[in-house]
């Protein structure tokens, strides 16, 4: 498997593109805002056009209202994984969702720990009582390497990582068993610096609500998917979400999720670190996709 990560508005989709068609690949999403159906503008999804006529896996799989859970990605990954070699292709998983990055890399074996309702609904209303934020921070008291990958707006996380601690009494990232990435696992990690990347997300952004994010944010809460759901709580759709119903002004709303962007860039720096042995590094640039072509293709070789 060759896996292209990096983070949101590097240039992924197009360089993933481009190599797929040099190697015969296809392409396994593992951004975790293309699963969703009908919500394709503020999660600058591919469109058929630019996927060149590569399969693409994993993309627009459930409703806004569904979840499509760690452990399930993982078994659909393996799944796709065999039927794409049955086919003499090559599997490439490309996104920048690292939680699910790196859950195929290293083979996470999540902790297995039965949901207890009540403890659930309990930590619910304490979420409700304190906010994300401040629930967040909680779970940081008590496992800082957990609570360092949760973005406060993903409550559910926060409360299932919690939950996992009350139940068994240790810390969730300590039960989270790993393994060293296979030999034949090419991972490939794509760069570009920091204020360019930056002019990027400004431009794709600004190019969302041309394109008619407003509308699609309109059209989602009209069919009922509501600001509670953990893909409504996705960065665009929360800020235009407030704007629709009146919380926020346009502008504000736009400020808000190129800052919130920013942020999240710097939690996939979390997941995707520069100093990694494991990822080759590639700034983007004119021959990146050449390159990339070439180092696969040597470490094919080798292997």
């Amino acid at each position: 498997m060759v896996v292209i990560l990096g983070p949101t508005a590097v240039g992924k989709t197009k360089l993933a593109v481009e190599t797929a068609r040099a190697l015969n690949g296809e392409i396994i999403s593992a951004d975790s805002r293309l699963f969703y159906r009908g919500m394709d503008i503020g999660t600058a999804k591919p469109t058929l056009t630019e996927r060149q006529g590569i399969p693409h896996h994993l993309i627009d799989v459930v409703d806004p209202d569904e979840t499509l859970s760690l452990a399930v990605f993982q078994r659909e990954v393996a799944g796709l994984c065999d039927q794409i070699h049955a086919r003499g292709r090559l599997p490439m998983l490309v996104g920048g969702t690292g939680q699910y990055v790196m859950a195929v890399v290293e083979g996470w074996q999540t902790p297995r720990v039965s949901q207890s309702p009540e403890l659930r609904a309990a930590l619910q209303t304490w979420a409700d009582e304190i906010g994300g934020d401040a629930l967040l921070a909680r779970l940081a008291g008590i496992d800082p390497s957990a609570a360092a990958n949760i973005d406060p707006r993903n409550i559910r996380r926060t409360i299932r990582a919690l939950e996992v601690i009350f139940v068994t009494g240790r810390r969730f990232s300590d039960q989270r068993r790993k393994s060293e990435p296979s030999d034949d696992m090419v991972l490939i990690g794509l760069t570009r610096p920091r204020a360019e990347l930056f002019t990027r997300i400004d431009q794709r952004i600004e190019q969302m609500i041309a394109d008619g994010l407003v509308d699609e944010v309109k059209g989602l809460l009209a069919r009922g998917y509501g600001a509670h759901l953990p893909s409504m709580s996705a960065i665009g759709y929360h800020e235009i979400g407030q704007y629709v119903t009146g919380q926020v002004g346009l502008d504000e709303a736009i400020i808000l999720m190129k800052r919130r962007t920013r942020q999240f860039v710097r939690r996939q720096a979390n997941w995707f670190k520069a100093a990694d042995p494991r990822i080759q590094w590639f700034t983007v640039n004119d021959c990146t996709a050449d390159e990339l072509i070439d180092y696969i293709e040597k470490r094919k070789l080798n292997g």
